[in-house]
């Protein structure tokens, strides 16, 4: 037997779960890596509003920005080797720590990723 992803019940558990289950854990201003709004696909969409970018927390990170827990914590040296993981995890950031319109658009474009 095939072990596969029911992909639409992944897509409804990031769409409404996510938050909960993953409640996004911020801090005071760190280095580190930008996540959520701040980077790819996302910081095209949204204008900029002057308060510092959510960070994944990372020594080696070049942008200075409010500290934003990553799902897991070796999150930030995958998604630095590896760009698509790079924008899904932003996306579900998006999703944890984003404003309704920030979680929508992120929720449209992991429907598209998983589909495609």
């Amino acid at each position: 037997m095939e072990k596969r992803v029911n992909r639409s019940a992944l897509l409804e558990f990031l769409a409404h779960g996510m938050r909960y289950a993953f409640p996004p854990v911020k801090g005071g201003m760190v280095r580190g890596i930008p996540t959520a709004t701040a980077t790819k696909p996302l910081n095209s969409q949204f204008l900029d509003d002057r308060e510092p970018p959510p960070v994944w927390p990372y020594p080696e990170g070049t942008v200075r920005g409010l500290s934003f827990a990553p799902l897991f914590k070796s999150a930030p040296k995958a998604a630095l080797a590896d760009s698509r993981l790079y924008e899904l995890l932003a996306l579900c950031d998006a999703i944890r720590g984003g404003r309704t319109r920030e979680r929508a658009l992120a929720i449209e474009l992991l429907g598209k990723a998983l589909n495609a």
